[in-house]
């Protein structure tokens, strides 16, 4: 899978980014799509950009995501939708009194515009992208909206309350709709010398990666209504700085060199997560920068080999960004995170230049997972209620 970076919050400066645009993905819409093919991707990642729909309360441009989903049938490629990317109107943020009915007003009104477009065939949203990280963000780091320090709980508390209004919206419009979590899979530690305290806080830590979801399935704060039946596919965003020693800022080196008991392979927290919620899932984001992108990609082939081989449903990995991305706060930084690199010159459009080692990288990884997995399929047409 592919996903393209929509990013729409204000930053940490308070100015709105749309890497949507910054990338050119906006108008390059075709030639993104077809330039898949060689690599046999077709199924992607994108986002409505919410901040650039609803410029007044209740009132929808769809103009823009029309021109998608149009690009996107032309070419062939299943699309998997983000209502929510991390931004929100002008007018609104988490804590408002009516954000969760405005999320849940727009989700029922973009189930609307979809199938008035595309009638049948699996439709596959996600309300909100990750929301333990946005929560973190705006919540603690004063990153985003609503900048704020101590009020991480209460923003994913009323996130989380819209996201279930979300589902419960469009499963009254189509029954049929799909929902992918896009929630970060993390390891928590504790430091090698920890006492039982320590230990304890990072045991705590590591399970407090799962309340997003935990509360979407009911399990967690039943008063704001959710259920097992509004997660279909567990989507688990992996990155190499993923793994990190609570207190401590410092992480895990993903190569594991010098030996690090506290690392586990990525195989062991996907078995994790699956063992928890039951349902197949994905690797819905997962990317290295700079010149290691070849490296992470085999890491993530055997990996994904081994839990497909011992028979657990993983459906895809969405390489995120599959087209490079500009930093949110400092956006002449690019990332350089991408299966191609945006190579800019004044006036023009970004020009895709594909990173070889990595291309050939992914092709290896291709093979390896095809030959114990069997041909692909598009997403959600073996998805069974729960």
């Amino acid at each position: 899978m592919g996903g393209y970076e929509c990013a729409d919050h204000q930053n940490c400066f308070g100015l709105r980014v749309d890497l949507a645009t910054d990338s050119g993905h906006l108008d390059l819409l075709d030639e993104d799509y077809e330039r898949l093919h060689a690599f046999h991707i077709r199924t992607v990642r994108e986002g409505i950009r919410w901040s650039f729909v609803e410029k007044r309360p209740y009132e929808y441009d769809w103009s823009m995501v029309r021109t998608m989903i149009e690009s996107g049938r032309r070419q062939g490629i299943q699309q998997i939708w983000d209502l929510c990317h991390f931004g929100y109107p002008d007018d609104l943020s988490p804590l408002h009194p009516m954000f969760a009915r405005r999320l849940a007003a727009l989700s029922r009104a973009f189930v609307h515009f979809y199938r008035s477009l595309v009638p049948d065939g699996p439709l596959i949203i996600t309300p909100v992208n990750e929301v333990s990280f946005i929560s973190w963000l705006g919540g603690e780091a004063r990153g985003t909206v609503p900048y704020c320090v101590n009020q991480g709980w209460e923003v994913k508390y009323h996130l989380m309350r819209a996201y279930i209004e979300s589902v419960a919206a469009m499963r009254e419009i189509d029954p049929t709709v799909l929902i992918l979590s896009t929630e970060p899979l993390v390891n928590m530690v504790p430091t090698l010398d920890a006492d039982e305290e320590e230990q304890e806080a990072a045991r705590a830590a590591h399970e407090d990666q799962y309340q997003a979801m935990d509360i979407l399935t009911g399990r967690m704060c039943p008063e704001l209504g959710g259920r097992p039946e509004y997660l279909n596919i567990l989507g688990l965003n992996y990155y190499y700085n993923n793994q990190w020693v609570v207190g401590k800022g410092t992480f895990l080196p993903w190569v594991n060199e010098p030996f690090d008991p506290r690392w586990r392979p990525l195989r062991s927290l996907l078995k994790e997560a699956h063992s928890r919620y039951g349902c197949p899932f994905i690797l819905s984001e997962t990317s290295h920068p700079g010149e290691h992108r070849p490296n992470w990609t085999e890491l993530l082939a055997k990996e994904c080999a081994a839990v497909l081989l011992a028979g657990y449903p993983l459906w895809g990995v969405c390489l995120y960004p599959i087209i490079d991305r500009p930093d949110w706060d400092f956006p002449d930084n690019w990332h350089r995170a991408g299966l191609w690199d945006a190579e800019h010159a004044e006036g023009q459009l970004p020009r895709r230049v594909l990173f070889e080692p990595y291309a050939q990288a992914l092709r290896e990884a291709q093979a390896l997972v095809l030959a114990v997995s069997g041909q692909p399929v598009a997403l959600g047409t073996a998805v069974t209620r729960r």
